[in-house]
């Protein structure tokens, strides 16, 4: 049975520069990379290729000691151009040349009735090979989902809120029934449902409409209505020894395009969005392509920050980077070099602001028609000092957690009031929006992981 979930606590960023709805789907990049600094919580990588091999979309690159039987493998086809290292030859990138047509290594293709009768061996297989299951994330922890264990549910969030998010009705329309597909290929990997979340301000598309084995739950409400810890947190909250697994809606539909065509198709329509591009719009590539196309000649000016995600939980990259494996778009925002006299405590209606006090115009936006959009930069406006207790963190995330408590009880390694402070619910993005209006200018979403890699290895 369906439910409609209303979040009332949050904060909508509405910056400018969001894609317009015009798809370029004849402009790819020449290079592709593979970024093992994209899995969380996974660090010993064996290599398989060696640079000026070639290799095709779906041939195993290099897996993770500590998950062996979980691959890694090329988005598209063509050569091994090159392996890059870091400090202590750290694995950081492996960049493929791309051929001008893709091929693909050939994985076993199903016809409806024999996904039927598919076993959940069988399906783990199958996605393991094909370099498609780090999409499947766990929780607690959100760290790729070990195939041995079994998740009570899985949950697959269908829409965004983060600020310049792209349109999921615009990049998946025509995914359908390939989305119908992943859905019956994730029903056998769980003991209880499937759960697709999608956005209550939406007529329903007919991808969720129709649906098998699965239960589609309406959420309703500001950012981070769209983070799937906050749905499960409402539809069923995590418990100590509880496991759920996470999607997303282009993996359900990369998954349904393995088992019906028999390929790994790494495909996807991307958004390049921001105040500083000529032309935000959106883009059919490949996971892992290179911006530096999506660049050129699109910029207002040079003294930029292209991130990799959305402004709030997304990576910077050069401008000839990378887009990271889980990412759908990539935001283009102004590099802060100025200093705001004052830094966070000076009013000023061109930036946006959470704090009312302290951003009086963006409270008073709240009285207009039309919301303004914000040209936001990199600036912190205001230096490190200890967390100041405001509250203002418990009004934008919506779960029954306090978070300057876990932060320091995070600081402090007590495992004890960790566990007790709600730290197995959380992953990055849940607390993104604190960082963001944190007077106290906190990594705290560096903090977090560094709390939950403590629980995680104790």
């Amino acid at each position: 049975m369906s439910k409609t979930i209303q979040i009332k606590k949050g904060f909508n960023i509405n910056l400018a520069g969001k894609a317009s709805k015009t798809i370029i789907d004849n402009d790819l990049p020449e290079t592709f990379a593979i970024k093992p600094t994209d899995f969380v919580g996974f660090s010993k990588p064996k290599l398989l290729v060696k640079e000026g091999e070639n290799v095709k979309a779906g041939t195993p690159l290099y897996y993770d000691k500590s998950l062996e039987k979980v691959l890694y493998t090329a988005p598209v086809s063509g050569e091994i151009a090159k392996i890059k290292r870091g400090e202590k030859r750290r694995l950081e990138e492996i960049i493929i040349l791309a051929d001008k047509s893709i091929s693909y290594e050939s994985f076993t293709k199903y016809s409806p009735s024999d996904i039927l009768g598919l076993s959940r061996e069988e399906v783990i297989d199958n996605i393991t090979k094909s370099g498609l299951w780090p999409s499947l994330i766990q929780r607690p922890y959100a760290v790729i989902a070990d195939p041995t264990e079994t998740p009570k549910s899985i949950h697959v969030s269908a829409f965004d809120t983060a600020p310049l998010a792209p349109d999921f009705s615009l990049i998946y329309k025509g995914q359908e029934e390939y989305f119908k597909t992943g859905i019956q290929i994730l029903k056998k990997l769980t003991s209880g449902k499937v759960n697709i979340n999608v956005n209550a301000d939406e007529e329903l598309s007919s991808m969720f409409t129709n649906i098998q084995n699965a239960e589609v739950n309406k959420f309703k409400g500001p950012h981070p209505a769209a983070c799937v810890g906050v749905q499960i947190n409402k539809l069923e909250p995590i418990s100590k020894g509880d496991l759920i697994w996470t999607s997303s809606a282009s993996a359900v539909i990369q998954i349904g395009k393995l088992f019906s065509e028999g390929i790994y198709d790494a495909s996807k329509t991307i958004a390049v969005a921001g105040s500083e591009l000529k032309k935000p719009q959106y883009y059919k590539t490949y996971t892992g392509a290179c911006v530096k196309k999506y660049l050129q000649d699109n910029l207002k000016q040079e003294n930029i920050r292209v991130i990799s995600g959305n402004v709030l939980t997304g990576t910077k990259i050069e401008k000839d980077g990378y887009i990271g494996y889980y990412d759908n778009m990539v935001s283009v925002i102004p590099e802060g070099n100025d200093h705001i006299f004052l830094g966070s405590f000076a009013p000023d209606k061109k930036r946006v602001s959470f704090h009312r006090a302290l951003g009086l115009f963006s409270f008073l936006d709240g009285f207009v028609d039309k919301k303004p959009e914000y040209v936001l930069n990199t600036n912190i406006n205001g230096e490190h000092r200890n967390f100041v207790d405001t509250g203002s963190f418990e009004a934008v995330l919506p779960m029954d957690i306090y978070p300057t408590y876990l932060l320091k009880a995070i600081m402090a390694e007590d495992y004890e009031n960790m566990e007790a402070l709600g730290i197995l619910e959380l992953a990055e993005e849940d607390l993104a929006l604190c960082e963001f209006i944190d007077p106290s200018k906190h990594e705290i979403q560096s903090i977090l992981r560094q709390g939950i890699e403590l629980m995680r290895n104790s």
